[in-house]
C-alpha cells in the first residue's frame, strides 16, 4: 500500500473533525492540546510529513514529555497520541499497524489517584465566609453546588433557571449537546439531584437578586450566568480556587507564610497558584467522602454524583482508614 503525503497538522486537523460527532467538547479540547504537544515536538525534528513518523519517533515523544509531567498526565497523552495514530493508518497517511508498536506509558497504582478533596470542615468555613460576605453571589452558589450536590462542572455548567425546581426542592441535570452543554456520560448523566430547603433559599435568591438577566447563544437562561451569557467552564473554575484559597476563609492567615496583601495568587485568575487552593474536582471528592462518613449509603451516593461504585471506591472515597472501620461498625455482628 502506497503512503499518502500528509502533513501533521492536515492528519490532525481530519482527526479532531472525526471525533466531534460522538465526544464533547471537552475531549476535544484535550485531544486538541496533546496533539499540539506532539505536532510542535514533530515540527522540532523537522518532520513535515506524517510518512516519516515511526515508531522510534513516538518513542522519543514519550521521553520529551517525561522531562516536564507526570507519568499520568504522559499515560493520558501516549493514549491520545496512539489513538490518533490509528485515524491516520486508515487514511494512509503512516504504515498498518504502526499503533500496535507504541508503548503506553506504565505508571504506579499509587499515581492513578489525585488527593486534592476539600474536607468537610473546610467546606463548611468556605460556606461560612461566603454566606457572612458574599450571600447569593454567583462564587456562593457555585461553591454551593457543587458541594452539596457533588456533580461535575459539566453538569453545573449546563444548569439553566428552569432546572431549579424550588417546590421539591431538587436540580435537574439534563444533556443538551445540541446547544454546547453535554454531560460526561451523555443521557446516562441525567438526574434529578435534591437539595435542602436552605440550599434551595440562597439559590433562590441568586436568581432573585445577582444572577444577571441574560441568555446565552441559543436563548436558553443559564443558572450560573455571567454579563455575557452562560459561565465558562474557566469562569467557574476560578471561583473555586479562589473560594479555597486558605487566606480567603480562615481569617487571612497564609499557611504559607505569605502576605495576602501582596500575594499575586489572591487576584482574580491567579489563585491556582496558591499552593492551597483546588480545582472543582477536589469539591466532588470532598463531597463523595463526607457522604460515606455521614452514613450515606455507597449506592445512594454513587447515584446522586453519577459515579460508579469501583471508581467512587477507587478515586474518590478519601476516608482514612479508622473512617471507612466506623462506617462498617453498625453493620458487624458476632459471628
Amino acid at each position: 500500500m502506497n503512503l499518502k503525503t500528509t502533513p501533521p497538522t492536515d492528519a490532525k486537523t481530519r482527526f479532531l473533525n472525526k471525533k466531534r460527532s460522538h465526544v464533547t467538547d471537552k475531549t476535544i479540547h484535550n485531544y486538541d492540546a496533546t496533539l499540539s504537544q506532539f505536532l510542535d515536538f514533530l515540527d522540532s525534528e523537522g518532520t513535515a510529513d506524517m510518512r516519516d513518523v515511526t515508531s522510534d519517533t513516538i518513542a522519543r515523544f514519550e521521553e520529551h514529555r517525561l522531562r516536564s509531567v507526570k507519568p499520568i498526565t504522559c499515560r493520558n497523552d501516549m493514549r491520545i497520541v496512539k489513538n490518533f495514530i490509528q485515524f491516520c493508518e486508515s487514511i494512509q497517511a503512516v504504515p498498518a499497524r504502526l499503533h500496535e508498536l507504541i508503548q503506553v506509558t506504565k505508571v504506579k497504582p499509587g499515581d492513578e489517584v489525585c488527593d486534592d478533596f476539600v474536607t468537610r470542615e473546610e467546606a463548611v468555613a468556605i460556606l461560612d465566609r461566603l454566606s457572612k460576605f458574599d450571600y447569593a453571589s454567583t462564587r456562593h452558589v457555585v461553591f454551593l453546588l457543587l458541594w452539596k450536590c457533588g456533580m461535575r462542572i459539566s453538569g453545573l455548567r449546563a444548569l439553566d433557571v428552569e432546572d431549579f425546581d424550588e417546590g421539591r426542592p431538587a436540580i435537574e441535570i439534563r444533556h443538551r449537546p445540541g446547544t454546547r452543554t453535554p454531560l460526561k456520560r451523555k443521557l446516562d448523566s441525567e438526574r434529578d439531584v435534591f437539595i435542602t430547603p436552605d440550599t434551595a433559599e440562597v439559590v433562590a435568591d441568586y436568581i432573585e437578586t445577582t444572577r444577571p438577566d441574560v441568555t446565552d447563544d441559543y436563548d436558553r437562561t443559564p443558572l450560573i450566568a455571567t454579563a455575557h451569557g452562560r459561565a465558562s467552564r474557566t469562569t467557574i473554575t476560578k471561583h473555586v480556587y479562589l473560594s479555597t484559597s486558605p487566606c480567603f476563609y480562615n481569617g487571612g492567615t497564609c499557611p504559607f507564610n505569605e502576605d495576602p496583601q501582596e500575594c499575586q495568587a489572591t487576584g482574580w485568575g491567579q489563585a491556582s497558584k496558591c499552593p492551597g487552593s483546588v480545582s472543582p474536582h477536589a469539591l466532588r471528592r470532598g463531597y463523595v467522602t463526607a457522604a460515606r462518613n455521614a452514613g450515606q449509603p455507597k449506592d445512594v451516593t454513587g447515584d446522586r454524583v453519577n459515579m460508579s461504585g469501583s471508581i467512587l471506591d477507587r478515586h474518590y472515597d478519601k476516608g482514612s482508614h479508622d473512617e471507612k472501620a466506623e462506617r462498617r461498625r453498625e453493620y458487624l455482628k458476632d459471628i
